[in-house]
């Protein structure tokens, strides 16, 4: 492909990303990966140039735009290189016209800037948050040691004992040591929760929001097995990829427990009233991930919000019911908005007396907010993260 047709495919892409976002249609990842699947002219790399043209173009953008050509405009306003691009060729992108629109710039769109600025998000996080993130692996401590695992590439050691850090792109998956379970793809925001939380072997820990799985491997890897995990979630795709991912890396997960929403408890009763801790990584905005998912800030509205926070409330008040007591809830959303982090703690403290927010040693520097602690990526080096702990009254 010529330089200029891989700008106008971007923009054709863009277009769909931008329609999909305000239908709340799918993601931009799931865009690309089915225009890649049915154009197998594009080779590798036209595929990693277009990507990073869609996500810069993203990026650059601050509220929606109104088409794709628009955003990718705003994208050559801050790189000259581009704008020659639009040359008109063949299945090129068409010349730039006097005073065609151009999308606006900005970190997101005015209300979640103002959101995120009354939570105390500086100008400076929200750059972090326009940048692009890293990608960060666990060394599965129940396979392998990081000082001895040799890897097509050497990462950079992080603060937590199984972490490394490879550049953004880097193709772990397609490792032997990948497909073997001896790394998983995570976060070192993520690392640093699981690391920190009072949980030792014996205890009974459920993850209750476990998705597919990534903090519940973590858990069994920081137990060495010697606990007794029970996953749960209401997504039966996402809960069914867990099985797979256990017996690749050889973690032992007691019980999956597929939840019915609104009558969560009696599948769970069981454990009611008998866990030792439950971890809440509750569903949420996904603000503290836009280095990894830029389009979610165009796919958030203030209503989606609300219900987010609804439900984060749901599954902290039945994390409630199934901590023994003197038992702890870690709560944990990837967000950096005070509504889904120290708002949902306070209002939780309102609705049951006598819990009491603890202190949890993060291996890294955080910020206080409320009862809990915020990682961003200025501060901590992670994606955005939101974490308090609480323990039960005796």
């Amino acid at each position: 492909m010529t330089p200029s047709a891989r700008v106008q495919s971007a923009i054709e892409l863009l277009d769909a990303v931008i329609v999909a976002a305000r239908a709340q249609g799918a993601p931009a990842d799931r865009i690309l990966a089915d225009w890649f699947k049915t154009h197998r002219f594009a080779g590798s790399k036209d595929r990693r140039a277009i990507r990073d043209l869609v996500y810069d173009a993203i990026r650059a953008c601050g509220p929606i735009p109104a088409n794709g050509r628009a955003a990718m405009l705003r994208l050559a306003a801050t790189r000259p290189e581009l704008a020659p691009l639009f040359d008109g060729s063949p299945y090129g992108a068409a010349v730039i016209a006097p005073g065609e629109p151009v999308a606006e710039s900005g970190a997101a769109p005015d209300w979640l800037i103002a959101a995120l600025t009354a939570s105390g998000i500086s100008e400076e996080i929200m750059t972090a948050l326009s940048g692009r993130a890293p990608l960060d692996v666990r060394v599965n401590a129940l396979k392998a040691d990081r000082a001895q695992l040799a890897l097509p590439q050497a990462g950079e050691a992080l603060q937590v004992p199984h972490g490394l850090r490879f550049a953004s792109g880097t193709a772990v998956e397609s490792w032997p040591a990948y497909a073997e379970g001896l790394i998983e793809v995570q976060d070192l925001g993520s690392q640093l929760i699981v690391e920190a939380l009072p949980i030792a072997p014996g205890d009974t820990v459920i993850d209750l929001c476990a998705g597919a799985g990534g903090k519940t491997l973590a858990l069994a890897a920081r137990l060495g097995n010697a606990g007794t995990i029970i996953a749960a979630d209401t997504d039966k795709r996402r809960l069914g990829n867990l099985a797979p991912r256990a017996a690749r890396a050889e973690a032992r997960i007691a019980y999956t427990v597929l939840l019915d929403p609104g009558r969560e408890l009696a599948a769970l009763a069981a454990w009611s009233g008998a866990a030792d801790h439950v971890l809440v990584d509750a569903p949420c905005s996904g603000s503290g991930t836009w280095r990894r998912g830029p389009d979610a800030r165009w796919r958030l509205d203030p209503a989606s919000l609300a219900r987010l926070t609804a439900l984060q409330d749901h599954v902290l008040d039945i994390s409630a019911a199934l901590v023994r007591p003197g038992g702890t809830i870690a709560f944990v959303t990837c967000s950096l908005l005070d509504s889904e982090g120290a708002d949902r703690i306070a209002a939780f403290l309102a609705r049951h007396p006598g819990w009491q927010p603890q202190p949890l040693a993060l291996a890294a520097p955080t910020t206080a907010r409320g009862a809990g602690q915020r990682l961003d990526p200025l501060t901590t080096g992670s994606d955005g993260f939101f974490v308090a702990l609480l323990k039960a009254p005796c």
